[in-house]
């Protein structure tokens, strides 16, 4: 359906994360690769992409931040591939499905370990592709909202010495917990200079650190001012120095950290799963005036056979969310293959028809 935007998605991005009403709500997701080839099967059309057909609105640019380890595939089935990442990282992938990876192993695995590896966390110019500036111009010029994506904390951490490993330190060695989290923020700002000074051009930064699981945060809120906030505040800080909002994807229940989260600098939260208590019309009524959210829109209510749950979902969550500005659409993580190429389409629809402001 053609529609008649009068803003940019940059210029309703931004609305958004200002807590100011534009002529809609903008919107973004992430569709899984096999939902993408289910769709396909049922009707969208072969010579055009997920972005360009639901009108998605962010684009993304980031840099290598690994221990640039070499990566080799050390298993190869035809049902999964077993891959040595450039952390170190043994990791075991399934064909075929989207799943998180198992991991498997790990190269860092005590202080010690971490202590070898550290400089190789240092910044050097590999790490930035200064060729992928155009590319961010490019987009800039079609209206996109451009951004600087990185990991930060402790879902870089964990990616890098294993939950459990991770977990352990809590407990045991919080000041080499500190080192890691603050290494991850010092590789994502220096970085993120790097790009700048290369000519990209950001509208703002999407970063990722998953704290949170189904029942509650992994680590307590204490340890999260005394561990995490410091990294975080130096990440989110560099961007906001300089102008540029930050929207942080976690993962899970992270209510508590909220209010720490803002403190630290934090424009926007996403993805709010729903499964986890993340309810955006609670959010926006206790953290609405301080920050924005993106999300919320539970998957599992995008497949239901009834296609009045969904309506009721987004009518009643964007109808409330996008009140004074502050919301932007998205799933409640990203969108698995048992929601249909027609009901993703009315999901859309429904978007614009809720989202709208006139």
């Amino acid at each position: 359906m053609a529609r008649i935007n009068r803003m940019t998605s940059r210029e309703r991005i931004n609305a958004a994360l200002a807590h100011e009403e534009a002529d809609r709500v903008a919107l973004q997701d992430g569709p899984w690769a096999t939902a993408i080839t289910r769709w396909r099967n049922e009707g969208m059309p072969a010579d055009v992409n997920a972005f360009d057909l639901f009108g998605f609105e962010m684009v993304s640019f980031g840099a290598d931040t690994s221990a640039q380890l070499p990566s080799e595939v050390v298993e190869d089935t035809d049902e999964h591939r077993i891959v040595r990442n450039a952390n170190g990282a043994l990791a075991k992938n399934w064909k075929g499905k989207i799943s998180t990876p198992e991991m498997i192993d790990f190269t860092i695995k005590t202080r010690d370990d971490w202590e070898q590896i550290r400089p190789r966390f240092d910044m050097n110019d590999s790490r930035v592709n200064v060729d992928g500036a155009a590319n961010s111009h490019a987009s800039s010029k079609k209206g996109h909202w451009v951004s600087y994506s990185g990991v930060v904390g402790y879902d870089k951490t964990q990616a890098m010495i294993g939950s459990e490993n991770l977990l352990m330190a809590f407990a045991e060695d919080e000041e080499w917990v500190a080192d890691m989290f603050m290494s991850s923020a010092d590789l994502v700002v220096d970085t993120a200079q790097a790009m700048l000074d290369a000519g990209y051009h950001f509208d703002g930064a999407f970063l990722y650190d998953d704290m949170g699981y189904r029942n509650g945060t992994l680590f307590s809120p204490d340890q999260y001012r005394r561990l995490a906030k410091p990294a975080h505040a130096k990440a989110f800080g560099f961007f906001r120095d300089r102008g540029l909002p930050v929207i942080l994807h976690s993962c899970g229940c992270v209510k508590e950290f909220i209010p720490d989260l803002i403190d630290a600098g934090l424009s926007c939260l996403q993805p709010l799963e729903v499964k986890a208590g993340m309810d955006v019309v609670e959010l926006k009524d206790l953290y609405g005036d301080d920050l924005s959210f993106m999300g919320g829109i539970d998957v599992r209510v995008m497949a239901s056979p009834d296609p009045a749950d969904i309506e009721e979902e987004i009518r009643v969550k964007i109808g409330h969310a996008k009140q004074g500005g502050g919301y932007i659409y998205h799933s409640d993580h990203s969108v698995p293959d048992n929601v249909s190429y027609e009901q993703y389409c009315r999901v859309i629809d429904l978007v614009h028809e809720y989202g709208s402001y006139d």
